[in-house]
Order: structure tokens, then sequence, then C-alpha cells
């Protein structure tokens, strides 16, 4: 494998510098479509809002990014939130995971403090989905004396299956009795909640415990010593998936599950 001196996406002298500098390009998650183009979705931090951007590429090295993803939607209403956390819907075909449409569109869960849904024609340009009066639709949310009191924050690609759309995700626990004290406060675990196949905004099921928490010496020590398994990359090979998580802040770490 070639190693490249420097990145393949940075904050640079381009028409995206007032979004993404100085702070940085950050948490990428990439799905494929079926032409082989890769979607990038990535957080723009220019150190006073975080915008869940889009970038696009061929080759996986040269990017063209497409600015903040809700640029457009609802004549701009929330072109300036703080965004970020996104997980658009895949699904495992021919052996390949993909992103897919659902109901005649691309679907995009994403969020740090609640989850909403979003949906895109054509994986660059996403309309948030609204509640009743106008604002956005919190599908989940963080839960007192759960894993999950803190944060509910997006993790890799959903996957499209057959008893529903698995959403896995990061849950930050709360401290006191607000949070689970079976874990560690401010720890990150894992979760899963399952959504309808054909209402991908209904919850069919949700974990109450955390199926990855950190237990591991390298998962508790370093930048973040009150433990971190934070899931952000899978990949889907050979018939297993590889679950790439962040630990501590310091490492990355992989869980393997076999198909069966």
């Amino acid at each position: 494998m070639q190693a490249y001196a420097a990145p393949v996406l940075y904050p640079g002298n381009d028409d995206q510098a007032a979004f993404d500098h100085p702070g940085g390009c950050e948490d990428p998650r990439i799905v494929q479509i079926e032409d082989g183009t890769y979607i990038l979705t990535y957080t723009a931090w220019n150190n006073k809002t975080p915008r869940l951007s889009i970038a696009v590429s061929k080759d996986l090295i040269h990017w063209n990014k497409y600015g903040p993803a809700f640029k457009d939607a609802w004549n701009g209403k929330f072109a300036n939130i703080a965004s970020k956390s996104a997980s658009i819907v895949t699904q495992i075909k021919n052996g390949k995971q993909i992103a897919v449409k659902i109901n005649g569109k691309y679907l995009m869960y994403w969020g740090e403090h609640f989850v909403n849904l979003a949906t895109s024609e054509d994986l660059i340009h996403w309309q948030p989905m609204l509640n009743k009066l106008g604002g956005l639709l919190k599908l989940i949310q963080p839960r007192a004396r759960y894993f999950d009191s803190q944060l509910t924050e997006c993790g890799p690609p959903a996957v499209l299956t057959k008893k529903g759309i698995v959403l896995l995700y990061n849950g930050k626990n709360e401290k006191g009795n607000m949070g689970d004290t079976s874990y560690a406060v401010d720890s990150y675990c894992a979760g899963q909640v399952l959504f309808d196949r054909k209402s991908p905004t209904k919850v069919k099921a949700r974990l109450d415990k955390p199926f990855l928490y950190p237990t591991e010496p390298y998962e508790r020590t370093g930048q973040y010593t009150a433990g971190t398994v934070f899931i952000e990359g899978m990949v889907y090979f050979k018939n297993k998936w590889f679950l790439y998580y962040g630990c501590a802040d310091s490492r990355v770490g992989v869980a393997v599950y076999n198909v069966h």
C-alpha cells in the first residue's frame, strides 16, 4: 500500500475555508454507491460551529467538497446550526456495502445530542425531517439512568436488514444517578437501535445495555481516561463485519463479527 505524505482531505485554500478553517475536517464516514463513487460525510469545524458536510470522490484520494449538507434545506433554516455525526443507510448487495434508497430517497441518520433523519435525492443535498412545530424531529434521545444518558451520537453507516434498519451509535454516560452506575462517568459505550424498514422514523427496538464498552486497559488509558469505545467505521468483508473504534482518544481498535 502506498503511503501519502499529505492528508487527502484537509482545510485548504478553497471555497469551503470559511467552514473548516482553522479547526479541520473531522469525523469522516464513507459510503459507496453502485457506480463506484464514494460519498464522505464529515464535520467542518471553524472553531465556532460544527457543520455536517459532504465530499465526493472516485478514488478515495481526490475529493470534491460540496459544503454543509443542510445549507439549502428548508430555505436555509438549519444552515448554521451545530450538526455532525452522519450515518447514511446502506445495504449489502453482491457482497458490497452500498448506499440504498428507501421509499425513493437516500436516508441519513445524524446527530449527537439526539438522532434526526434526513433525506436526499443525490447524497449531496440533504433535508432534515421536522416535527409538527417545525423543529428537528428527534427519533431517539439520551435516557436517564442508561449508558446513553448524556449523548446519542451516530456511528458508522446504518444497515438495511430483513428485520429493519440497524443504526449503531455512541452513548455517553452521565454523572451521578442520571447515568448507569455499571459504567464509568463520561464513558463512551456503543449501542444499537432498530428502525422500521418501511417507516424509517419508527423505532422497533433499542438496546438497554451497550454491546461494546470499555474493558481493556488501552480503552481506559490515554487522552480520555473515563473509557472510550467510540465506533465510527464499519466494513463488510468476506462474510464478516469489522467495526473500527477509537480507544480513549489515543488508539484505534477493531471488533469482528462473523456472519453465520
